[in-house]
């Protein structure tokens, strides 16, 4: 309500000055041919100055000094006329003046209901991240956003060949229940059938088989299975299945997606900005969240008040083809100073432009595997002070600093 009455007091204000030289009939003090009478006279008096120094004569002073007086009193004559309001009709100032109102107060008005949130509350930022956080609390579980979900569409039937393979599969495991090996294969097979539910079991044995040694990607995997069982809801459980992956290895692109895609749904376009952009840079170009995150990251920038140019297609961070040959051939050697370089660019990176706490965790992990210890530690601290108000964007760095030694 607060907008709208300065919105409507600001506009009659401009209203009221447009209303008033209306109304006036001039600008400045007197009207016109007040003025006009003033630029006459002082003519006159540049007609004296010119005949004594000579450059007229008296009789081409005499033809503009005639011309210059007639002036002056077809001017006077209008100022007679037209008194202080220079002739201004007063019916039609008032017209003009009312349409001029009409104009700026509901246009501005009727404009604003377009394209604004008219009745929306003001949203300042610890108002808006006590709404995130009710937003996490209140994060549907796995079962609940199942039991929501629409019906996944049919499958088609899979080949005899194969149908009699997972049959086998299958009954294999039943006798050898945690066989990480048949475990891995039950998942992904599942999966590919469109058995979500038993995909989701397999893998969760997977993972509670396999104990301290499940690596990150079984954990994004089986969060992938959540999330595409719940038609694209990250549930509670999900959550806390990617975070695990991450912690694992923060670089991980899948986990790395789909928690930006948990941010993006509880309300925070900040976070979710800055984990996709950092994606985005290190993604291969045909990586399948790629088109997903260019779609979204626009918006994302715009939500979250940061100027954004989205990079062209096939713009990414990530090292070729090419790349990747040419590190093959080289020698250790030439192979560690190629990845002390692109340390060294990280760095330079961060320091100049920011990033994600992912790649800061990358970077310090990475110093600490190159036996920088002393420098992943300065960077560690750097971290602390960056992300001071970003408690799980710290955490995210710290489990890089963990691996690398520098913190507990």
């Amino acid at each position: 309500m607060i907008f709208w009455t300065l919105t409507g007091a600001l506009a009659l204000a401009v209203s009221a000055a447009i209303g008033a030289a209306l109304m006036r009939g001039r600008v400045g003090d007197a009207p016109p041919a007040a003025y006009d009478i003033g630029v006459y006279r002082d003519q006159l008096r540049e007609v004296e100055r010119d005949q004594a120094r000579g450059v007229l004569t008296e009789a081409e002073a005499g033809r503009v000094r005639t011309e210059v007086s007639r002036r002056i009193l077809a001017a006077d004559a209008q100022l007679q006329r037209g008194g202080e309001t220079g002739g201004q009709p007063p019916v039609a100032g008032r017209i003009v003046f009312a349409l001029a109102t009409l104009a700026l107060v509901g246009g501005s008005l009727a404009l604003y209901s377009r394209i604004g949130a008219p009745g929306y509350p003001d949203l300042p930022r610890e108002a808006r991240l006590a709404a995130s956080d009710e937003a996490r609390s209140a994060r549907l579980s796995q079962a609940e956003a199942e039991a929501r979900a629409l019906p996944a569409p049919a499958q088609p039937e899979p080949a005899p060949e194969f149908a009699e393979l997972m049959d086998k599969l299958r009954a294999a495991m039943q006798e050898n229940p945690d066989d990480p090996r048949g475990l891995q294969l039950l998942a992904r097979n599942e999966a590919m059938l469109g058995n979500t539910s038993a995909a989701i079991a397999a893998q969760s044995r997977l993972i509670e088989v396999s104990g301290p040694a499940a690596r990150a990607d079984d954990y994004a995997f089986l969060a992938d299975l959540m999330v595409t069982a719940a038609n694209g809801y990250v549930s509670a459980e999900a959550e806390t299945t990617l975070r695990t992956a991450l912690e694992r290895d923060p670089g991980n692109q899948t986990a790395r997606y789909y928690l930006g895609l948990y941010l993006a749904q509880v309300d925070r376009p900040d976070a979710a900005f800055r984990l996709w952009d950092g994606l985005l840079k290190d993604s291969p170009a045909d990586a399948p969240w790629v088109p997903l995150i260019r779609d979204a990251l626009p918006e994302l920038a715009s939500m979250a008040g940061v100027k954004y140019q989205l990079p062209p297609p096939g713009d990414t961070a990530g090292p070729s083809a090419a790349d990747v040959k040419a590190a093959g051939a080289m020698s250790a050697a030439d192979r560690m100073e190629m990845i002390r370089g692109m340390v060294a660019g990280l760095s330079d990176r961060l320091a100049n432009e920011g990033g994600t706490a992912e790649e800061w965790a990358q970077l310090i992990s990475a110093y600490g595997v190159l036996g920088e210890t002393e420098r992943a530690k300065a960077i560690w601290g750097e971290a602390q002070e960056v992300f001071a108000t970003r408690p799980e964007d710290l955490e995210t760095v710290r489990a890089g600093a963990i691996r690398a030694g520098v913190a507990q």
